[in-house]
C-alpha cells in the first residue's frame, strides 16, 4: 500500500470524475474524490489516487485552463507521481477546446513550454467506446453519426480524433494505430519514442478491447501526464505494485442506505431520454420542468417540490428537464443556448436541495452539467466511491455541512451512460447487502 497518493487526477466534470474514481477503485486503488480544489494545500489525503472534480468542460477555455492548473498545483502539493486529465469518452469539446488548451497548459507546466509528450485515448470498450485508426466509435457508430452529433453544448460532428485534437492544440498530433497496440506494451512504448523523435507532442491511441487498455496502461508507466477517458485508468494500477491491487475488484462498501428516493435529470442525451421513458412506463411519478416557464418567472422549484413531497413515501420520483433534441433546439432558439442551460441547472439544483430537505437521502442525478450544479448546491466536498450501477457510474456516499447528521447516497450519471432501466436498477442495487 502506498504511503502517499501516487496518481493525481483532474476531471472536467463531476460525473466524469466519479466514472474515473469508479474505475480506479475497480482496479485496486484506494481513491478519494474531491469536489473542486481543496482550500487546504497542507491537508494530507490517505489514498492511492485523488480525483479532483471540476466543472470546466464547457467553460471558456481560459477559465478551464486556470482551474486545471490550480488543480495541478494542489495535486503536486500532495506529492503525486503522475497526472491524469480526464475528459468524456465521447470527447465532448468544441473547435476551441477545452481538451486541447488544458492539455497544452498541463504539459507546459509539467515539462516546459512547447515541450513534453502525452496521449489522447477516450476508449472505454466496456461502455462501447472504442478508437480505431484514430476514429472514435460509440457502439457500432462513428461518433459523428451518434446522438452526440446533436449535443446541445458540444455537438461532435467529426469522429477523427487526430483532426479534432489538432484543431485544439499547438502541438503536432500523431497516431498509435491498432496495428501497434495489438502487439503489446513494448511496441506501444517504441511507437511513443518514435513519435517524440518526429516532434509529435500528442498521440491519439487506438483501443478496442480491455486487453488493449492494460497494454497501454503499462506503456504509460513513466509518462508525467496522461489524458484520457476513464477506461485507461483500468490499466494504470499495475504500475504501482505497492498499491492495494486487486483489493478493489469489488467496490468499497458504503454505509447502509436509508431515507427517501428521487431522480433529478437534466441530460438530453439519447440514453437519458430512454431512461426517463422507461421510468415513466414503469408507472413511477415524473414531473417535467419547462425551461420556458422558468424564463417566464414561474416558481418551478416550488411547484416541483409541492408535487413531489406527497409522493416520496410511495417510492422514487423523477423530476426532469430531459427532452428530445428538437424540443431542446426550440427552447435554445428562444432563450439562447447559455441562458437555457443556466436556467435549467439552477432550477434543478435548487430542487435537489429541496428534495434533501424533504428527507431524500438516495438521489440519482443525470447529466454532467446538472450533476455539477447539484453537487455544488448540496455543498459536497468529498465523496466515498461505492458499488458500480452500470459501467462508469457508481453509488457514492457524501456528507454536507448543511446536513451534518445525514449520509447522502448520490449517483452522478453521465448523460450518455447507463441502460434503459438505470434509474430503477440503481435503487435496487443500493438495497442489496454489501
Amino acid at each position: 500500500m502506498s504511503a502517499r497518493p501516487v496518481l493525481g487526477c483532474i476531471a472536467d466534470d463531476f460525473t466524469g470524475a466519479t466514472d474515473l474514481a469508479n474505475n480506479l477503485v475497480r482496479s485496486g486503488m484506494r481513491t478519494v474524490q474531491t469536489i473542486g480544489v481543496p482550500a487546504d494545500a497542507a491537508a494530507a489525503i490517505d489514498a492511492d489516487a485523488i480525483v479532483v472534480a471540476l466543472k470546466s468542460r464547457t467553460l471558456p477555455a481560459a477559465q478551464a485552463v486556470e482551474q486545471s492548473l490550480a488543480a495541478l498545483r494542489w495535486l503536486q502539493s500532495q506529492g503525486v507521481e503522475q497526472i491524469y486529465f480526464k475528459y468524456c469518452s465521447t470527447f465532448d469539446s468544441t473547435a476551441q477546446g477545452n481538451i486541447g488548451p488544458v492539455t497544452d497548459a498541463l504539459l507546459d507546466a509539467l515539462q516546459g513550454p512547447g515541450q513534453g509528450f502525452t496521449i489522447v485515448c477516450p476508449a472505454f470498450p466496456e461502455n462501447q467506446r472504442t478508437v480505431f485508426k484514430g476514429h472514435l466509435f460509440v457502439g457500432d457508430q462513428l461518433l459523428s453519426d451518434s446522438g452526440m452529433r446533436e449535443h446541445p453544448l458540444t455537438p461532435m460532428t467529426d469522429a477523427n480524433l487526430v483532426r479534432v485534437m489538432q484543431a485544439q492544440t499547438h502541438r503536432p498530433v500523431g497516431l498509435v494505430s491498432y496495428d501497434t497496440v495489438r502487439l503489446g506494451s513494448a511496441a506501444i512504448s517504441e511507437r511513443f519514442a518514435a513519435l517524440q523523435a518526429q516532434g509529435v507532442g500528442v498521440a491519439v491511441v487506438d483501443a478496442i478491447t480491455h486487453a488493449d487498455l492494460m497494454s497501454i496502461g503499462k506503456a504509460l508507466a513513466r509518462m508525467p501526464l496522461v489524458t484520457a477517458g476513464s477506461g485507461i485508468a483500468l490499466g494504470l494500477a499495475q504500475n504501482w505494485p505497492g498499491c492495494s491491487l486487486g483489493a478493489g475488484t469489488k467496490a468499497h462498501a458504503l454505509p447502509a442506505a436509508s431515507g427517501l428516493r428521487a431522480v433529478v435529470s437534466g441530460s438530453c442525451s439519447q440514453a437519458t431520454n430512454a431512461q426517463v421513458l422507461h421510468f415513466r412506463q414503469q408507472g413511477h411519478p415524473a414531473f417535467a420542468v419547462d425551461p420556458l416557464a422558468i424564463a417566464a418567472g414561474d416558481d418551478v422549484v416550488a411547484l416541483a417540490l409541492a408535487w413531489a413531497r406527497p409522493l416520496l413515501a410511495q417510492g422514487p420520483v423523477l423530476i426532469y428537464a430531459t427532452a428530445e433534441s428538437a424540443a431542446v433546439q426550440a427552447v435554445q432558439a428562444q432563450l439562447g443556448v447559455a441562458r437555457a442551460g443556466a436556467l435549467v441547472e439552477q432550477t434543478l439544483s435548487r430542487i435537489a436541495v429541496g428534495l434533501v430537505d424533504s428527507g431524500v437521502q438516495q438521489l440519482v442525478v443525470a447529466g454532467g452539467e446538472t450533476s455539477g450544479a447539484v453537487v455544488q448546491a448540496l455543498g459536497v466536498q468529498r465523496m466515498a466511491i461505492g458499488p458500480q450501477i452500470d459501467p462508469g457510474v457508481p453509488w457514492t456516499a457524501v456528507q454536507s455541512a448543511q446536513w451534518p447528521d445525514q449520509t447522502l447516497h448520490l449517483a452522478l450519471k453521465s448523460g450518455n451512460f447507463g441502460s434503459a432501466d438505470f434509474f430503477t436498477k440503481a435503487f435496487m442495487l443500493l438495497q442489496e447487502p454489501s
